[in-house]
């Protein structure tokens, strides 16, 4: 997640300070000037500056290409060390009683465990950029539920049309804490079993186990050495493909390494399983494997980062035979929406960065042979299924969904009416599904779930979730800033329909900016919370993310990284500009992806923010692919340091890196989780770390680490856990953005 950080914009820190990494007793560079440190709101009392544990200091130095690069944190990538754990203790020990003693934590934590206590149906799993909905499967319908009051949704079956629905799995059962989630099931055909993967404490690493829908119990093989790979199921049911790793020792896998496409045949030991394809002419590239409804082919979408892949093909009835490279020109995306005997139909980019479907003939393959059946339009194509015999697309139109019906000749041009100008999730089938479900949700609607058919392309209501928030009171508005090369960047706005334009509005501003996920209006009960106080709400949708295709994507790629925090600064300006708020007012926040930007932009504008909250970030740019096999597929996006060119891009904006020496960087909330294996924790221990190191005696601006001990990466902590984690970092943004929360 990096790029290219050229010093300053305009602004004395950047111009006289060289980067450094600040940890305590290293050598740091100084500066002559510096911003003013933040003021608190008026009538805000202040606290105590936290005493910050010791930090040792390594000797480590690197060479990148001819410079000396020092990482006197290195030691701190050691997880599971004695020396780390005691380094994490004690960063918690400082900063939960300072979180636990700001006036808002309470209210705040009553609240969101309130609000978060509504029916609902659906849920997202694993923190992907996804939406379960009902499918129906061998006449039952299975979905997500939750009452309100479970942590973990629990996963139902209605046995018919009138059936009255009855538990099939209940992650809480599994664990007293409930950290062990079901990240990922997916539903034989014939809809009597159910493969289901958990993870325990937020890892990715999975276990899959299959579950006898009718009996609602497990069966005895269990499925390990697997972390983000896809379950597909033969049409009868009695097995199913995966991708594992290799084993690094008797019980562990080694995620270092490629996976393997394997077989799985029900009720059967893994021992057993069937090695059905590897790939042994590329170190990087790893194969994922699904099986067409017809059963005859298993498609291999090949992976190696997130700008391009490839798709192979193993005929099953002829299980000897070498694969059919058809798709590998690694020139675009290609995501597999069905076949026709042997006519296969693939959304990609190739040749059309928004997108298009056609259609590609086994027995003439060639490029010039492919059939256009759905062209590229300046809307870009988000997603589509194969469902009823017509294309149902998703696209994206100035950040929000539209979806149109095609038929398989291109024909159609169907629009699906839609509630209002959000997202659409879901809309996933099979070709023989004559209807689809979907849920709709903005920033002011949680998710609701709608029947879609496919015939006549109308939406009904199924379910509609109550929450305690009157929309009534809110506004969303969509704004576009103008960045620093005069790209128009869109924005939205969520507030009080009453909102004075006074420039003292508490902000929060929200960013992701990478590998091609676009940032759609979407319900979140903290940011319900966060209203409800009368706080605002911006999401700033930049570069390196899906909103207008395949070229802005690239645009906040690589060694044009810096096109996606010159955005993020843009949309600040303009919050500030219009007089929604002002810099003692606005706090930003961002995850993963977003963490970075957060971290590279607090950075480079410190003059710019009341407060920061950098959560799960890729905070260390230049060691980020070291962690494992699956972060160095971030390299399509952030480049390597082992490129002469892409390290003087990454050394320039990484976070780790570009810490000053004296600077009253404004207050920061740093937040990871120990068991987060996606995003390693060091990241953001590193940058903590740093920061700590890094503010003058004078300064008062706290610089916190918070360390979630039983999560990972994801979404699919338990609800109880999410409340504790929000009230720590909403009471931390309210006190320093002046947000006067009501108990």
């Amino acid at each position: 997640m990096p790029d290219l950080a050229v010093p300053a914009r305009g602004r004395s820190i950047r111009r006289c300070c060289a980067p450094a990494l600040a940890l305590a007793g290293a050598m740091l560079v100084g500066c002559t000037t510096m911003p003013a440190p933040p003021t608190l709101p008026t009538g805000t009392a202040p606290m105590s500056v936290p005493r910050y544990p010791a930090t040792r200091l390594s000797d480590q130095h690197d060479t990148y290409h001819g410079v000396d690069v020092a990482d006197p944190g290195r030691w701190l990538e050691e997880i599971g060390s004695a020396e780390v754990h005691d380094w994490v203790e004690a960063q918690n020990a400082v900063s939960q009683p300072f979180l636990g003693a700001l006036p808002a934590r309470e209210p705040l934590r009553a609240r969101l465990a309130a609000l978060w206590n509504f029916e609902r149906w659906g849920a997202s799993l694993s923190g992907t950029h996804s939406f379960e909905v009902p499918l129906t499967r061998g006449g039952r319908t299975f979905y997500l539920y939750n009452s309100g009051g479970e942590d973990q949704s629990v996963l139902m079956v209605a046995d018919g049309p009138d059936a009255t629905p009855r538990i099939v799995l209940d992650p809480n059962a599994f664990a007293v804490d409930r950290t062990v989630a079901v990240t990922s099931f997916t539903v034989a055909p014939d809809g009597r079993h159910v493969a289901y993967a958990t993870a325990d404490g937020g890892t990715d690493w999975k276990t899959v186990r299959v579950r006898d829908v009718e009996r609602a119990v497990d069966l005895p093989e269990q499925l390990s050495l697997v972390k983000f790979t896809p379950l597909s199921w033969l049409p009868d049911g009695t097995g199913f493909y995966y991708s594992r790793y290799p084993l690094a020792d008797e019980t562990h896998g080694d995620d270092t390494k490629q996976v393997a496409v394997w077989f799985h045949a029900l009720g059967t030991p893994q021992a057993s399983d069937r090695f059905v394809y590897a790939i042994t002419d590329h170190p990087t590239r790893n194969p994922y494997a699904a099986v067409t409804d017809d059963g005859r082919w298993l498609i291999v979408t090949v992976s190696d980062g997130f700008a391009s892949n490839g798709v192979y093909l193993l005929d099953r009835a002829a299980p000897d035979d070498d694969a059919i490279r058809l798709l590998d020109r690694w020139d675009g995306r290609y995501e597999f929406l069905g076949n026709r005997g042997r006519t296969f139909y693939f959304l990609t980019t190739s040749g059309a960065p928004n997108g298009r479907i056609v259609a590609i003939d086994l027995d003439r393959p060639d490029p010039a042979d492919w059939r256009v059946l759905v062209a590229e339009r300046p809307d870009v194509i988000d997603g589509a299924t194969l469902a009823g015999g017509r294309f149902v697309v998703r696209y994206l139109h100035d950040a929000h969904s539209l979806v149109r019906l095609h038929d398989l000749d291109g024909g159609g041009g169907t629009d699906v009416e839609l509630p209002g100008l959000g997202e659409v999730l879901g809309l996933e089938g099979r070709d023989a599904d004559r209807q689809l479900y979907f849920a709709y949700t903005d920033f002011l609607t949680p998710h609701a779930l709608y029947r879609l058919d496919v015939a006549s392309g109308r939406a009904t209501l199924f379910r509609r979730p109550s929450v305690a928030l009157d929309p009534a009171r809110y506004v969303t508005e969509q704004v576009f800033a103008t960045s620093r090369d005069g790209t128009r960047v869109p924005m939205y706005v969520t507030h009080r329909r009453d909102l004075p334009r006074d420039g003292r509005q508490p902000t929060l501003l929200y960013g992701y900016g990478g590998f091609n996920v676009p940032l759609l209006p979407s319900f979140s009960v903290p940011v319900a919370v966060w209203l409800e106080q009368g706080g605002v709400y911006a999401v700033a949708n930049l570069r390196g993310g899906a909103e207008y295709g395949e070229a802005w994507h690239r645009a906040g790629t690589g060694t044009q990284k810096q096109h996606t925090f010159d955005d993020f600064i843009a949309a600040s300006e303009w919050l500030i500009a219009n007089r929604v708020t002002s810099r003692e007012h606005l706090v930003i926040r961002g995850r993963s992806n977003g963490g970075l930007l957060v971290g590279a932009v607090l950075l480079q504008r410190p003059d710019l923010y009341a407060a920061a909250l950098p959560v799960v970030g890729v905070m260390d740019m230049l060691r980020y692919h070291t962690a494992s096999a699956n972060a160095r597929q971030w390299s399509s996006d952030y480049g390597l340091s082992e490129d002469a060119a892409q390290f003087r891009a990454l050394r320039a904006y990484s976070p780790v890196h570009n810490v000053r020496r004296g600077t009253c960087y404004p207050p920061t909330l740093v937040t990871t989780a120990e068991h987060d294996d996606r995003v390693m924790p060091w990241h953001s221990y590193k940058f903590a770390a740093a920061l700590q190191a890094a503010v003058p005696p004078a300064c008062a601006n706290p610089m916190l680490l918070r360390v979630e001990t039983r999560a990972g990466h994801g979404n699919d902590r338990p609800v109880w856990m999410q409340v504790e984690d929000y009230a720590d970092q909403w009471a931390f943004a309210a006190r320093y953005a002046g947000l006067e929360v009501k108990p």
